[in-house]
């Protein structure tokens, strides 16, 4: 009898920072309305998005709004290459792999993280692309290539948000 019953995904609200940007935000930098087709307002939402495939527009959309980054940067943290934006960018409905569609939602979510602590998205992409002593002189950008680096990024970003000196 349990099986039967059916339980709403329940809707998340991070807040801002602690690796918790608004879905809105992350949603925006990819593209927003113009980009995708469904609201996405939940984790599972998602999951659901990565696993069908991001528009390869969202792509597209990262690379004109990074404001004082190379792209360069943005797509080798998203694991892609130059060749595959301008591919993108005529078609913009063909859909990322699950692994691009992965990198580059957290790419949007670290920098929408970083833009809430440090205030701008200028000063966000500038600590991205410059060595931090955390991080033993690496670039935020270059560690979010993968799941390990990914993750000492985004600890750092929560120790900058609480102050904590690193």
């Amino acid at each position: 009898m349990a099986a039967n019953i059916r339980q709403a995904a329940p809707k998340i609200n991070p807040k801002p920072g602690s690796s918790g940007s608004s879905f809105t935000q992350v949603v925006n930098f990819l593209g927003g309305k113009q980009v995708f087709k469904q609201a996405i307002t939940s984790k599972l939402d998602v999951h659901e998005v990565i696993l069908k495939g991001i528009p390869g527009g969202a792509l597209t959309y990262m690379v004109k709004h990074i404001k004082t980054m190379k792209p360069a940067d943005l797509v080798q943290a998203v694991g892609v290459s130059i060749r595959t934006v301008q591919r993108r960018t005529g078609a913009p409905q063909k859909p990322l792999s699950q692994d691009q569609g992965g990198r580059a939602w957290k790419f949007a979510e670290v920098l929408t993280t970083a833009t809430d602590i440090f205030g701008s998205q200028s000063e966000a992409e500038k600590w991205l692309t410059t060595p931090a002593v955390a991080l033993d002189q690496r670039r935020p950008v270059d560690l979010l290539s993968s799941p390990a680096g990914v993750e000492m990024v985004e600890q750092l970003l929560g120790r900058l948000e609480y102050g904590v000196y690193t």
